[in-house]
């Protein structure tokens, strides 16, 4: 080996190191502000720094396998001519360009998480949001461990970040009102909240419930009854264990997935679909007040504070009313 490729070699390792380095920072540094609460731009911050410590560490792969990362263009001699910023620098691939390469090391589950922080990102970078914590906060723990995972496998156990990481503690308990509060987020901004509908809409149910899309936990109170031993604010239980069957059972199950909502026309107009032809919006009424519907969140919910909306799984309930009041 002569000492051209000898320093060759030892400069792809020491750029591949320092993108490693600078993506472990940045996802790190994406955590703790997530975590701290005096921070009120938690998600935004979140968003774009986690994007970046991706970038580094797709970089830093590519750089390893000797991939070509940057944009260029094949003259008609066949050299390559760079794409270069107004200073002169190369055009590095963005995140999206780097996962959508065929070279690519992540799979699907882990690729749609990041392009929905992508498309999440394009969203917020062009209108000011508020109150998206709680409705991203299984995408991003999913971002985090899908990351340590990745700069482990792909670059080096040396830049694992989950030994400095802890669940960070609340000051509240998860109630009942609570979960209700989490599963409705009705204060989500209007472009925010179709983004995450459409995309989450689109994916296989595979993907969706891959726990590398979003990462969902079950919060137990306690689960030790000796004193003196180790009490976990979470426990994680197999899907198929047979106390996991039991809990989806007794506990709500909270979902990111929004649930499709009719207005009342919308509904009325599915039922007399099926054949109740004489069904109007005030047998509509008359059902649904006979039937108390508005009492909770079973049957539909109040959106923005102004329309009520139903849910698919209230049109048997008029189906049958139909039935009972010879509405065909």
């Amino acid at each position: 080996m002569n000492r051209n490729t000898m320093a060759r070699r030892r400069k792809i390792g020491s750029i591949k190191n320092e993108l490693a380095t600078k993506a472990r920072e940045a996802m790190l540094s994406a955590v703790q502000i997530y975590n701290n609460p005096n921070i009120q731009f938690k998600a935004e911050t979140f968003i774009v720094l986690s994007i970046i410590a991706w970038t580094y560490l797709m970089h830093a792969y590519y750089r390893q396998q000797k991939i070509d990362y940057c944009y260029y263009k094949v003259n008609d001699n066949g050299r390559k001519k760079y794409d270069k910023t107004k200073f002169g620098a190369k055009k590095h691939w963005e995140l999206e360009r780097c996962i959508n390469c065929d070279e690519s090391p992540l799979n699907e589950h882990i690729s749609q998480n990041l392009r929905f922080l992508i498309g999440l990102r394009h969203e917020i970078e062009h209108q000011m949001t508020s109150k998206i914590d709680d409705a991203l906060s299984a995408k991003f723990q999913a971002c985090c461990i899908n990351f340590n995972d990745a700069i482990v496998e792909l670059i080096d156990s040396k830049y694992a970040i989950d030994k400095h990481l802890s669940f960070s503690l609340q000051f509240t308990s998860l109630s009942e009102p609570h979960v209700e509060q989490l599963e409705k987020f009705d204060g989500l901004p209007k472009h925010i909240e179709s983004f995450i509908t459409n995309f989450d809409e689109q994916l296989d149910d595979d993907v969706f419930n891959s726990p590398k899309y979003s990462y969902r936990v079950l919060f137990v109170q306690k689960n030790v009854n000796k004193k003196g031993q180790a009490d976990k604010v979470i426990e994680f239980l197999p899907k198929d264990s047979p106390l996991a069957d039991q809990l989806s059972k007794e506990y709500y199950i909270i979902k990111e997935r929004e649930r499709k909502k009719l207005l009342p026309s919308q509904l009325v107009k599915i039922v007399k679909e099926k054949g109740y032809e004489k069904l109007n919006l005030y047998h509509f009424a008359k059902c649904w007040k006979s039937k108390d519907a508005k009492r909770d969140n079973t049957y539909g919910c109040m959106v923005g504070g102004k329309e009520w909306y139903w849910y698919e799984n209230f049109i048997p309930i008029v189906e049958q009313y139909c039935k009972e009041h010879n509405l065909k």
